[in-house]
């Protein structure tokens, strides 16, 4: 059985990798989904990882500086995009991220910027369309991008900052957060060093790359490598 930590973001399209992989393998894939900065300090932990799907390089990077990661095994997969998500039922008419500012809106979820690169990158957003001051006490932190869609789907928050992977098939209306707003979420792989299933792993990391994987994330709204991303 292959472990693999990965990004909240990728939940669904991994999930159904996952099952694309054990159907032509027949090697089963056991998923721990959630912010990238909690999992990478479970690996440095020594949780019994055998690949981790970061939703940014730098964790990835960080890895490698402490020889955790078999560095010929780092890839690209995807790049992510972030979205303005809020109710079908909503009053509120959000187009722009600067409408986050607006008064009528009282609460506001990103996930914790401080470990999960969707909240760094709403965080970036925010400021870099000068409204972070303003929105800074509306704010409530997600563990992970798809905590911080659940607080907005439960209606507890107005409005949510989301991944567009997660706002795709979900019941809201939602949109785009121009790209060049936040750094790019350069989405990065990597098998862990003394992995159990190393051999299987890099097959699993491969398949992620390969036609059948790519054909999966690109239907949850990622760019992949090689693929130019949207503005």
């Amino acid at each position: 059985m292959l472990t693999v930590s990965a990004a909240a973001d990728v939940t669904s399209a991994f999930t159904e990798i996952g099952g694309l992989f054990e159907k032509e393998t027949g090697i089963k894939v056991t998923f721990n989904f959630g912010s990238t900065g909690q999992l990478a300090q479970q690996i440095e932990q020594g949780a019994p990882v055998d690949l981790f799907a970061a939703a940014n390089a730098s964790f990835i990077d960080e890895l490698e500086q402490r020889g955790l990661i078999i560095p010929e095994t780092k890839a690209k997969y995807a790049q992510g995009r972030l979205t303005i998500w809020t109710r079908k039922d909503s009053a509120h008419q959000i187009d722009r991220v600067e409408d986050l500012a607006s008064p009528a809106l009282k609460r506001i979820a990103i996930a914790n910027p401080e470990h999960a690169p969707y909240g760094r990158a709403a965080r970036e957003a925010l400021q870099h369309a000068g409204v972070w001051d303003s929105v800074l006490p509306k704010l409530v932190y997600g563990e992970n991008i798809s905590q911080t869609l659940q607080f907005a789907e439960s209606g507890n928050v107005d409005a949510a900052i989301v991944a567009l992977s997660l706002s795709i098939n979900s019941d809201g209306k939602w949109k785009l957060v121009p790209g060049e707003l936040h750094n790019p979420l350069v989405q990065t792989l990597a098998v862990i060093k003394g992995a159990k299933n190393e051999a299987a792993a890099r097959k699993f990391a491969g398949f992620i790359n390969a036609p059948e994987g790519r054909t999966v994330m690109r239907r949850y709204g990622f760019a992949l490598p090689g693929e130019e991303a949207a503005p």
